[in-house]
């Protein structure tokens, strides 16, 4: 059940797709019945549409020497912290507090999108998205993706590619 959204939808939506509508970008929005007791919200989304888990990205908040970073990885892998350290130019990393994550994103656990953030926070997509010709990510909820292309998931975040992730 994917719902193309059309540019002059600017008002209601969730934050991120406020922010693609407003961005003038291509995207579709995959809505699902979120399933609380699934174990993986990514694995639960990767099935919920028929999508190869290698589409499905996931987002990660990171301390990175003192500063929050977004990590954006497959749902298919993890995310390799000396990875995402090394392609900010830093020394050491760790995932986030939860709380902190989602007072700084403005989302849930389960449903932070890289767009359309509370706060912006660096970003740094795993390289691997380039492979594809749409990946998927969370639209900013539970139970909703946004597909888009990873060049303008780049552009919008202003995120760094590099390999960051681990099979």
């Amino acid at each position: 059940m994917a719902k193309k959204f059309k540019k002059q939808q600017q008002s209601g939506g969730t934050p991120a797709t406020v922010a693609l509508t407003a961005a003038g970008v291509a995207f579709t929005v995959h809505a699902y019945d979120h399933d609380p007791s699934h174990p993986s919200y990514g694995e639960e989304a990767a099935e919920a549409m028929g999508v190869s888990p290698e589409r499905v990205f996931k987002t990660l908040v990171a301390d990175v020497d003192g500063a929050l970073t977004v990590a954006v990885v497959p749902v298919a892998g993890s995310l390799d912290l000396k990875a995402l350290a090394s392609a900010v130019g830093g020394k050491r990393a760790a995932m986030a507090d939860p709380a902190l994550a989602e007072r700084t994103t403005g989302y849930v656990r389960g449903g932070i999108s890289p767009l359309g953030q509370r706060k912006k926070l660096r970003t740094v997509l795993d390289a691997s998205a380039t492979g594809h010709a749409t990946i998927c990510v969370s639209a900013g909820r539970r139970g909703l993706e946004v597909e888009l292309a990873p060049t303008d998931l780049a552009t919008l975040t202003e995120a760094t590619l590099a390999p960051i992730a681990r099979p």
